[in-house]
């Protein structure tokens, strides 16, 4: 084995001591990145991560350092942003990427981008103008 390999075992295994921990980890933000659309639960991330609910969120957030629902929210509000941009109206952009009611979705994502989604869809076009 060489000098790297070496460093990289042990460096692995200083940061990621449990490789089950990890695959479970990185399969639930996977199912996440490719189900944004979808609902999506704890009950339903723990058992496609093979944990108990607590103990994912324990994980999830000890390695993506937030729990699975706010990084489902910064995902969605991402491809939300995308979405608006592209020319999307608000309330297809609000059930594509998931959100069941627009008012939620709004609040969320003022809070996310600082500006209502409408505001950010003038932005969008105006800047597209230009």
């Amino acid at each position: 084995m060489s000098f790297y390999q070496e460093e990289i075992t042990r460096i692995k295994k200083i940061c990621f001591s449990n490789e089950r921990q990890l695959a479970a980890v990185v399969k639930t933000k996977q199912y996440i990145d490719n189900n944004l659309d979808k609902e999506v639960n704890l009950i339903l991330l723990s058992n496609i991560g093979f944990a108990s609910k607590f103990h994912l969120l324990r994980l999830f957030k000890k390695y993506y350092g937030m729990t699975p629902k706010q990084y489902l929210t910064d995902k969605r509000i991402e491809e939300s942003i995308r979405n608006i941009k592209s020319g999307m109206t608000i309330a297809e952009t609000c059930f594509s990427v998931g959100f069941e009611c627009p008012s939620s979705f709004s609040t969320l994502f003022k809070s996310k981008t600082g500006f209502s989604p409408s505001e950010f869809q003038k932005r969008a076009t105006f800047t597209k103008s230009f």
